[in-house]
């Protein structure tokens, strides 16, 4: 066989290998449609490293890395203020531990189902790796909803929660973190109960605590300031810059926040931010220290706003602020906010960049269209991977039993980053597409988990 036989024979046997292993992922888990969505994404992007390295469908590290080492769901009884019974169902799904004990955050949202943290568990497993760090991929949650909720009720579900949840976790076996619903007030209930479970002070367990009992300074800023650290890096590699872009941002969580205050200090405008009702826009740029005050601390609605700016205008439904024009978007809310018709309208309007600082925010069909209009595109699992590096940095604290300063860690923070995008770079380059970032990311985070898997032998 000549050189050039082999090479499309070895083609021929990689698309052959990852459409097998899709079907039997659909076959397994047919109702799962976010999970699905996720592998999907990934697995179109490994194709040519299975074309170059056959060993993996040898090792057959596809059927092997798609299948969680451990799914944990389990009831959540609660008593609400009026001494009404509640119950919510929990899960904990512990992906992939090749790299480091399991390591992902807790959604506390009244979507939350099995399909959705297997999603994000997966994701995490690359997202993890692109950071450097000797962590794993896994993720947890429960279909609670914080929202109008007290903190009696919240700790009360918090306590329950952690109730089943401290006997699978640990410092060395699951550091679980915050997400959707989670914030530090929960993390703290968390955090207390599991203390007082496990009878030891191990704040290495859990990490985004408040810094007064081991959390890492920084931590609050990091996914958002990661996100822009990322997307910086991108522009600049194209000539570009942050300086005088008019920024949409999606959401008004952290992230979104301070995605937002960032970007402003690097010299852009933020003209648009939402929450789950709808959202504002003001020409003149979004004043981020309300944005922090309506949310942080008063935990309203984003159309108050408005009584604060009056030459703000509010907007009933989140969707519509993807028909803003903008030079940059970043999607910080949820998954799938960015469907084709919203892409296109984006690319229409002239969107120069994307950065994803939610989780996989962009279905497939928007991402597609990106890639083709040429948009440069930051998937999620690179650009918002600042928030798990300064977890990671808050357990490597906690081990060493002291407490990093907000520079050192911004510091870290920025550097690691910076690796990321290289790393996202130098793996598309290698593969034959230059400047798809979805194609370097997922190749530059899961070639390293498939060679550690490779490494420990068939567990």
């Amino acid at each position: 066989m000549t050189m050039t036989e082999t090479v499309k024979q070895n083609q021929m046997n990689a698309e052959e290998y990852v459409r097998d292993i899709y079907d039997k992922v659909l076959e397994r888990n047919p109702h799962e449609s976010e999970f699905n969505q996720a592998v999907k994404e990934i697995f179109d992007s490994l194709v040519p490293v299975f074309a170059k390295e056959p060993k993996y469908i040898e090792h057959n590290i596809l059927e092997q890395i798609v299948e969680p080492e451990r799914v944990i769901s389990f009831r959540v009884p609660w008593v609400d203020d009026n001494g009404k019974i509640q119950v919510n169902r929990g899960y904990r799904v512990q992906f992939n531990s090749a790299l480091g004990p399991y390591k992902g955050g807790i959604r506390f949202h009244p979507s939350v189902n099995l399909s959705i943290i297997k999603f994000l568990g997966f994701e995490q497993i690359f997202k993890n790796s692109l950071t450097g760090q000797p962590i794993g991929g896994g993720k947890g949650g429960a279909d609670f909803d914080p929202k109008g909720k007290s903190d009696g009720e919240i700790m009360r579900f918090t306590q329950s929660f952690m109730t089943e949840l401290w006997r699978h976790i640990g410092p060395d076996v699951d550091v679980p973190a915050g997400d959707i619903g989670v914030g530090a007030r929960e993390i703290g209930y968390m955090f207390g109960q599991y203390k007082r479970l496990r009878g030891a002070y191990e704040a290495g367990v859990i990490t985004g605590k408040n810094p007064m009992v081991g959390g890492s300074i920084g931590r609050k800023e990091a996914t958002g300031y990661g996100l822009v650290y990322f997307v910086n890096e991108m522009l600049k590699d194209h000539g570009l810059s942050l300086e005088g872009q008019k920024v949409i941002v999606s959401g008004s969580g952290n992230v979104s926040t301070y995605a937002m205050e960032k970007a402003i200090q690097l010299g852009a405008t933020v003209v648009a931010c939402s929450d789950s009702d709808g959202y504002v826009y003001d020409e003149n740029g979004i004043d981020v220290e309300t944005v922090k005050e309506l949310k942080e601390k008063g935990n309203e609605r984003i159309s108050e706003y408005v009584n604060r700016h009056p030459s703000a205008t509010y907007h009933e439904g989140c969707t519509g602020i993807w028909t803003i024009p903008c030079d940059i978007a970043f999607p910080c809310a949820t998954q799938n906010e960015i469907d084709e018709e919203a892409a296109k309208t984006l690319v229409e309007n002239g969107v120069k960049a994307v950065g994803e600082g939610a989780n996989m925010p962009s279905t497939l069909e928007a991402i597609d269209l990106f890639v083709e209009s040429d948009v440069h595109y930051a998937p999620a699992k690179a650009a918002n991977a600042g928030g798990v590096a300064v977890s990671s940095f808050e357990m490597s604290q906690n081990s060493m039993r002291l407490s990093w300063t907000f520079e050192e860690v911004d510091e870290k923070l920025q550097e690691t980053m910076k690796n990321i995008y290289t790393s996202c770079v130098e793996a598309a380059n290698e593969y034959g597409d230059p400047d798809n970032l979805v194609l370097g990311a997922n190749i530059a985070g899961f070639v390293k988990v498939a060679d550690a898997m490779i490494a420990q032998g068939v567990i």
